[in-house]
């Protein structure tokens, strides 16, 4: 791959991912704004794990559309209304009608009833748009791709992911500290718009930083070329070799194109499919790795970060502090498997993480339990377990185990089981934390570890270095 078509892909890779950095930003902003959310609205635990959970259940309606229509009408299309969604739900979240202070500003006021509906409203709008992304932005990126690159290319994916974390991370703790004492203190005097969003009401400004960020998406996506892959579904055969040939020369091409269409004809394209006895075994891997890469708790920690740490430092600048160190680690630790993935494999990176991720988890439960105020030793070490192996890897996996025809209904599945996962840890977490205590939370979470270390032992196999359609012989040559 010469320097012109590797600046290419590169480009193209970096416009698709920017919704997974809106997914991690919207992560990360949430757990900023919990506290004062929780003071503004007077929220319960279990509302407090409402609000922010809702994205997630939105998320769960956004991979099971995108199942149904990335199949139909493309890959392109289908992120062009996911970033469409986004930027919705960045502006709806920041000018949610108000219900306290001063309302001669200028904007709309409501009961507090309303106000809070709206935002649950806004929330599961960028959900959906979130749950799109993370099906159509790891296939997209696989279908475009070099076999020997691809494991890279798709786990930027999940690069884009952390750096949105740490870069909210940053942002909240900017906010904060530039409101001072006054932050979430609301006046009875009349302030400034801008008063009003990043000092009164500083939550509002949190998600309004997500505004500018949506708006370039969108409009990114509009100079991206549409799969490769799923235009020789469509028997637009020329269409699909030229960009096949920008990506990575005319040889790759011709040769990749030959595989595509010899393939095509044992494929079916329907859901029967998924069930088959050739792709049992991938559908489970496509189902329960998400699952339990959620199942140890790393939604909880990602949206609670602040207040886990505080559980422990009882100090609301040191734990966001706190946040912005997990927001480094995880981002480090994602890069470094991103530069080993296709040197060790996926199989190798994610047996070690899990492994780690489970005595992590173990040892953050075990500090809480003693009191100690060094549980973040132990949580950075889950967050850097986490992101060399489930993070990226699990992304690499379920966009290259499928057929080229069903790929997409495969993955929103797939996707779906990770989402719908993260929504019951995320909503339940806040009432873990109050009924079994930070330690035996931890506690849980580090059992629901262990499952996975056997099953991806057993089941996950090696992929690196195999193209989409070697893989896919490989199922069908094991079953016969």
């Amino acid at each position: 791959m010469n320097k012109k078509t590797s600046s290419y892909l590169i480009g193209i890779s970096f416009i698709s991912t920017i919704g997974g950095f809106l997914f991690g930003y919207d992560t990360a902003v949430i757990s900023g704004c919990n506290s004062f959310l929780q003071t503004h609205f007077q929220l319960s635990p279990t509302l407090l794990g409402w609000v922010v959970s809702s994205a997630l259940l939105g998320t769960i309606a956004g991979c099971f559309i995108s199942g149904i229509i990335t199949d139909r009408i493309g890959r392109k299309r289908t992120l062009i209304i996911a970033a469409f969604l986004l930027t919705i739900s960045a502006i709806g979240c920041t000018l949610v009608p108000q219900f306290l202070g001063e309302v001669t500003r200028g904007w709309i006021s409501s009961s507090e009833y309303y106000a809070f509906s709206w935002l649950i409203v806004f929330r599961m709008i960028g959900g959906v748009g979130v749950g799109i992304t993370s099906v159509v932005a790891p296939i997209y990126i696989s279908e475009l791709t070099l076999p020997q690159n691809r494991g890279k290319m798709v786990s930027i994916y999940q690069l884009s992911i952390t750096l949105g974390i740490l870069l909210a991370f940053l942002i909240d703790w900017i906010v904060l500290n530039n409101a001072g004492e006054a932050a979430g203190v609301i006046s009875a005097e009349s302030v400034s718009f801008w008063h009003w969003l990043f000092v009164d009401e500083l939550w509002r400004g949190m998600f309004g930083t997500e505004i500018p960020i949506a708006l370039l998406f969108f409009i990114l996506l509009f100079f991206t070329p549409e799969s490769p892959r799923w235009l020789v579904t469509q028997n637009r055969n020329d269409e699909a070799k030229k960009i096949m040939i920008k990506v990575g020369g005319k040889d790759q091409a011709e040769k990749e194109m030959a595989e595509i269409v010899e393939l095509k004809k044992l494929e079916r394209g329907s859901i029967r499919e998924l069930f088959s006895p050739v792709l049992r075994v991938p559908f489970a891997i496509g189902v329960l790795l998400p699952m339990f890469s959620h199942l140890s708790g790393i939604a909880a920690i990602m949206y609670f970060a602040p207040n886990i740490i505080n559980e422990s430092v009882q100090s609301v600048e040191h734990s966001f502090l706190g946040a912005v160190l997990v927001g480094v680690v995880n981002s480090v630790f994602t890069f470094i498997a991103i530069m080993n993935i296709e040197k060790f494999g996926r199989r190798r990176l994610l047996l070690i993480g899990v492994i780690g991720a489970f005595l992590s988890l173990a040892g953050i439960g075990l500090l809480f339990a003693l009191g100690s105020k060094y549980v973040i030793i132990p949580l950075l070490l889950y967050v850097a377990s986490f992101a060399f192996s489930y993070g990226p890897i699990v992304w690499v996996i379920i966009s290259e185990i499928f057929p080229t025809n069903i790929r997409g209904l495969a993955v929103s599945i797939g996707s779906s089981s990770l989402m719908i996962t993260g929504f019951l840890i995320t909503l339940t977490n806040p009432i873990f934390f109050k009924t079994i205590m930070p330690s035996g939370t931890f506690f849980l979470y580090a059992a629901l570890t262990l499952p996975a270390i056997w099953f991806i032992w057993k089941y996950v196999p090696e992929t690196k270095g195999k193209s989409l359609e070697q893989i896919e012989k490989y199922w069908r040559d094991k079953k016969s």
